[in-house]
């Protein structure tokens, strides 16, 4: 396209799934020449520098995360700290605002994607430099609009557990659905203030009303219904980027995980990974594992140390690690999840369904067994077990949300067995849509006209 090279700051929540998200579509914008300023906690930066596929184009800005009393000291992501210390660290993230207002007036950028610093639209009405706010949302459309359309009308009033079990009323046809404990848990998150003195929900509520439009990395195709709802709901422009497949990497996989996988047949082995912020109870942590044991197959899980444990071997059922040891590994360091997907011995993806990891496995050949922890994860989860039936749910317990070691041996086994009614449909699904969203020609119509639409905000 012959139209001018755009500059775009980049300020996503700190957590590694945002970070690496908005890390994806800069890379898709660098390639067709536009420039990045991508802000990033310091020592962060080290563990995303591989992943940067242009750095004559994506220059890191790096920032220190100040200080806030009751943060550790040296915390820059989710993944250092717990869930419930959350909320410091946006905290840590709104002190940022007049660095971030000093390096965007030296930027001088067309655009900053942010998401849940909500200050930034007005930080840029206050620069009057031109720069658009575009809130980059990695959460999918439909769990935006199931849980804070203006229909809900929750700056009025408070959502109850009754209100979030059911859809809004003029939500798009769909199957979606909560649970008790898990529209309490949503009710719980929305009104838990998230950073200092807002609530998560007033949060969302000032980034889409405050923003000059809204971005999704999604396609029409998966998700038309609930794009459409939302513009009209949010009455803002809504750009959609398409898949954002990222690109496949060109690093190996660490020499002693590819030797240990090479030792199973093709397609047998379960690889389970929850994310850098899942960290489940203990009970619920053996109960999991207790679930790949009964399979009989081998499995790599990729784990957080539960909850009071001090590490993942203390964690461990007794007797399990001995039982196990010639098919089995818990691990709870960081793993290239890319890779092991991509790994001809893995056949099953047992995933807590966050946007990244579902992206990274929609285009691979894995099957998928989805275990949705919180937020928008349970929403994903529905979405691909319900909508698009490319995966199966584990159950869980209405009320109290557990699952079972049967729950979870079962659903690897329907999506696992040869010739199987479930995996059969899951399968055929699954290839449906990885093949349309590796088609080249499809992210390309979406980013042409995600560049126009660009563009076209700044006329």
């Amino acid at each position: 396209m012959g139209a001018k090279k755009l500059h775009i700051a980049m300020y996503p929540w700190f957590a590694m799934g945002h970070l690496t998200s908005f890390l994806h579509i800069s890379n898709k914008l660098a390639e067709r020449g536009h420039r990045i300023s991508f802000f990033i906690p310091v020592k962060t930066l080290q563990k995303l520098e591989a992943f940067n596929l242009y750095p004559d184009r994506i220059a890191f800005i790096p920032i220190n995360v100040p200080h806030v009393p009751g943060l550790p000291p040296g915390t820059e992501t989710t993944a250092d700290v717990p869930f419930p210390l959350h909320s410091l660290l946006m905290t840590a993230m709104d002190l940022t605002r007049p660095e971030i207002g000093q390096a965007l007036r030296e930027l001088k950028p067309d655009f900053v994607f942010f998401d849940f610093t909500q200050w930034m639209p007005e930080l840029l009405h206050e620069l009057d430099m031109g720069t658009k706010s575009i809130h980059y949302c990695t959460i999918s459309p439909a769990t935006v609009l199931y849980l804070s359309t203006p229909e809900r009308n929750l700056m009025e009033k408070q959502p109850t557990v009754a209100d979030l079990m059911l859809p809004p009323p003029s939500f798009p046809a769909s199957s979606i659905t909560l649970r008790t404990h898990e529209a309490r848990g949503l009710v719980d998150v929305m009104l838990k203030e998230f950073g200092r003195g807002v609530t998560f929900m007033q949060r969302q509520f000032r980034s889409f009303s405050g923003c000059d439009a809204i971005a999704f990395k999604t396609c029409r195709e998966i998700e038309g219904p609930y794009c459409d709802y939302i513009g009209t709901q949010l009455r803002k422009p809504v750009f959609l980027a398409g898949p954002v497949v990222p690109e496949t990497p060109t690093k190996e996989l660490d020499e002693k995980w590819s030797k240990w996988l090479e030792r199973f047949e093709a397609k047998s082995m379960i690889y389970c990974a929850f994310g850098s912020e899942c960290i489940l109870k203990i009970d619920q942590f053996q109960e999991l594992l207790f679930g790949f044991e009964i399979t009989g197959l081998p499995f790599f899980a990729a784990l957080k140390p539960p909850m009071g444990a001090e590490s993942i071997e203390s964690a461990l059922p007794e007797g399990f690690a001995e039982r196990t040891r010639e098919r089995g590994v818990v691990y709870g360091g960081w793993v290239q999840q890319p890779l092991f997907l991509r790994h001809p011995s893995v056949g099953c993806f047992v995933t807590h369904c966050g946007s990244g990891s579902l992206s990274e496995a929609l285009v691979n050949e894995c099957q998928l067994v989805l275990l949705p922890n919180v937020g928008d994860q349970i929403i994903n989860a529905r979405v691909m077990s319900r909508d698009l039936k490319v995966g199966v749910e584990v159950e869980k317990g209405d009320l109290d949300g557990l699952f079972t070691k049967e729950g979870v041996s079962k659903a690897v086994e329907a999506v696992m067995e040869d010739g199987g009614e479930v995996a059969e449909e899951v399968r055929s699904n699954h290839a449906k849509w990885r093949d349309f969203l590796c088609r080249k020609e499809l992210e390309n119509s979406y980013l042409n006209s995600f560049e126009q639409k660009l563009h076209q905000l700044l006329e």
